[in-house]
């Protein structure tokens, strides 16, 4: 349903998001901040005092809202009607190329490195092994004897 076909009561269960989508989707152009406010501020009879005074909060809730995109010339469209192009220039990709080469080296300096420190602990482990073996000593069958 279009938005003049609909009832007051209608238009204002509706953000100024979701009346700004309609107002797109129906005049099939894109248009500036003002132009939108002043349609829906005329949809819901509010007075150049609520314009000035909600513009603000308006233009906020557009720029937070994913559905729209502003264009250079200052205007809104639906993001829907807009191709993301992102292309790489040679620059670019010799530059990402670059880091992850320099992330992959990291990560294999680090394993390295834990590699290290595992050797290191369990060469620990080995002298303390060693250590605690100096204290004791070797008794014969009759030392055990007279201990008993």
């Amino acid at each position: 349903m279009k938005l003049k076909n609909m009832k007051l009561e209608e238009l204002e269960l509706l953000s100024y998001s979701d009346l700004t989508y309609r107002i797109l989707k129906e005049e099939k152009s894109t248009m500036n901040t003002p132009a939108i406010f002043n349609i829906i501020c005329d949809l819901l009879g509010y007075s150049e005092d609520d314009f000035a005074s909600k513009i603000g909060d308006y233009y906020t809730a557009l720029n937070n809202d994913k559905r729209f995109v502003m264009l250079d010339s200052g205007e809104w469209d639906i993001r829907d009607n807009h191709a993301i192009d992102i292309s790489l220039e040679e620059d670019d990709e010799e530059e990402l190329a670059s880091e992850e080469e320099e992330l992959e080296e990291e990560l294999e300096d680090e394993d390295e490195m834990e590699e290290d420190n595992i050797d290191m602990a369990m060469d620990d482990d080995l002298d303390d092994e060693d250590d605690d073996l100096d204290d004791l000593a070797v008794l014969d069958e009759e030392e055990l004897e007279d201990n008993e």
